[in-house]
């Protein structure tokens, strides 16, 4: 991944990032093979670089992170999970449109 506002996650430390961000999270479950998730992710790299320090963005490659998918039941990709104090708040499955990412983390804030 290219965008340093982006943290890719592992099954080994995705509990300790979203436990311990202040920011309201969005965590995108994808895989490369996606092309939904493919067309989705030069969206949440653009919004993670708009919304440095208001936002913590984190992708889980499903491919990599069973354990996470599991843990989250994730069946279907993109999913995305908004986190607020490390408590899961939101899911959307599939994809969604940049104001309405942007509309879902401002109200966790």
């Amino acid at each position: 991944m290219s965008n340093p506002n982006v943290t890719e996650l592992t099954d080994a430390n995705y509990k300790e990032f979203v436990a311990n961000s202040t920011l309201p999270v969005l965590l995108d479950f994808w895989a490369p093979w996606c092309g939904p998730c493919r067309s989705l992710a030069p969206v949440i790299e653009e919004i993670a670089t708009e919304n440095v320090g208001k936002f913590a963005i984190a992708k889980a490659n499903t491919d990599q992170c069973q354990a996470a998918a599991a843990e989250f039941g994730i069946r279907s990709i993109p999913t995305l999970i908004f986190f607020k104090n490390g408590v899961k708040a939101d899911q959307n499955v599939g994809a969604l449109g940049k104001s309405e990412i942007v509309r879902r983390l401002t109200a966790l804030a």
